[in-house]
């Protein structure tokens, strides 16, 4: 059911039974599915509020982050970082722990002060940074009520360019992998998980000048102007060094064009950054089993946040994503050896992504588990946001 108001939303959950909040629908799980009713937030208008002093902005749940960065740069404002993809709803990509890249760039969610939602007494609550759930809430999986509106702290303006480095190998990536990861304010590696070579390091750069150059080397590497580290789609944002404002750079795909490669599966693992180059190694090792299944994989960094179900819950991370072909049977088929490869780090999925993980190997890589599923229970005694997926991961308890 799509609502147009807060007002509808609160006429749903006066009625008895299961809810789920759906945004722009980019999970590849039954997250957000439910027995009961599905409400889709996107159709809440966009109202957005500027507060210049506060140096922050409240925005409709169900908006577009790339609607909301262009209503912004309009205005003299930024945010931190963005998502690859600025077609994914506010709500959603915070509710997840949805992320961009940057070795000084927390998860999306970190950015939050305030949220409003509806919860399960039909009323309209909001808690802000420094109430005593707010750590719990704001990576909230939907598991308490439904979010409306999201305040997000903001900053002035500014200008970035991208740029691509090729012929990097492993060992030297391996060797000193924070140099790759520290080559920009965020930095995207592509790779297929070939032997030798690493594949295409895509590097935005935050400018003071336009005019400024950038190095022609990355450790074995080189400036490649004129590579396409995603292939031949035309769905990019501007390459090969072209300074433009931080909207237009930020993400990877453009607003205006399909999102991705638009038919694919997606997994991703986060691994606290000191075991980066371990975990890796026994991904790469992996390599003949996962490419024919591949359209590529993405290797970022977050910094770390005090979120207690963020995936960069108190440590600073790497983050390995895939991008599948729709071949169901041999991802599922290739996810428990990833998953064991990379157990010994103490790897945790992305919430909205497909993974093998469930009650106990969740408890065992989120240590506040049991502290966020107790405030949900508080907040929802009866289960009125409760599913399947839910209750399977140990996010809420079982009805």
């Amino acid at each position: 059911m799509t609502v147009t108001s807060v007002e509808d939303v609160r006429r749903i959950l006066d009625a008895p039974g299961r809810v789920r909040a759906l945004g722009t629908r980019h999970s590849f799980t039954d997250l957000p599915d439910t027995t009961g009713t599905l409400i889709d937030v996107t159709g809440l208008p966009t109202e957005i509020t500027l507060d210049s002093d506060a140096r922050t902005v409240t925005v409709s749940a169900g908006t577009r982050y790339g609607e909301l960065a262009l209503w912004l740069e309009q205005r003299g404002w930024a945010m931190g970082n963005m998502g690859s993809l600025p077609h994914i709803n506010v709500g959603g990509a915070i509710a997840t722990g949805t992320h961009g890249s940057g070795d000084g760039n927390p998860v999306l969610s970190d950015s939050v002060t305030a949220l409003r939602y509806v919860g399960a007494d039909a009323e309209l609550h909001e808690v802000r940074r420094g109430d005593g759930d707010f750590d719990a809430l704001v990576v909230g999986l939907g598991a308490y009520g439904v979010v409306v509106a999201v305040t997000l702290a903001i900053q002035p303006t500014f200008r970035m360019r991208q740029d691509v480095y090729s012929g990097v190998s492993w060992d030297a990536a391996l060797a000193d992998y924070d140099a790759v990861t520290a080559a920009g304010y965020s930095v995207s590696v592509f790779t297929l998980w070939e032997p030798e070579s690493l594949g295409f390091v895509w590097v935005k750069t935050r400018l003071e000048d336009d005019y400024a150059a950038v190095p022609e080397v990355l450790l074995d590497g080189v400036h490649a102007p004129d590579a396409a580290p995603l292939g031949a789609i035309d769905n990019v944002t501007e390459l090969g060094g072209v300074p433009g404002p931080w909207m237009l750079r930020l993400p990877h795909f453009r607003l205006d064009a399909q999102p991705s490669f638009g038919d694919e599966i997606q997994t991703e693992y986060f691994v606290e950054r000191r075991h980066a180059a371990g975990a890796l190694r026994a991904v790469q090792a992996l390599g003949d089993g996962i490419r024919p299944h591949l359209f590529v994989s993405e290797l970022r960094t977050a910094a770390a946040d005090e979120l207690w179900l963020s995936p960069a819950y108190q440590r600073d991370v790497v983050i390995i994503h895939f991008t599948w072909l729709n071949h169901p049977e041999g991802v599922r088929s290739m996810l428990p050896a990833i998953e064991e490869a990379l157990a010994p780090f103490d790897a945790r999925p992305h919430w909205g992504k497909v993974h093998g993980f469930d009650r106990a190997s969740i408890e065992r890589v989120h240590p506040r588990l049991a502290d966020a599923r107790e405030v949900f229970e508080r907040l929802d005694p009866d289960g009125r946001f409760v599913n399947a997926h839910l209750e399977h991961l140990g996010v809420r308890e079982r009805r």
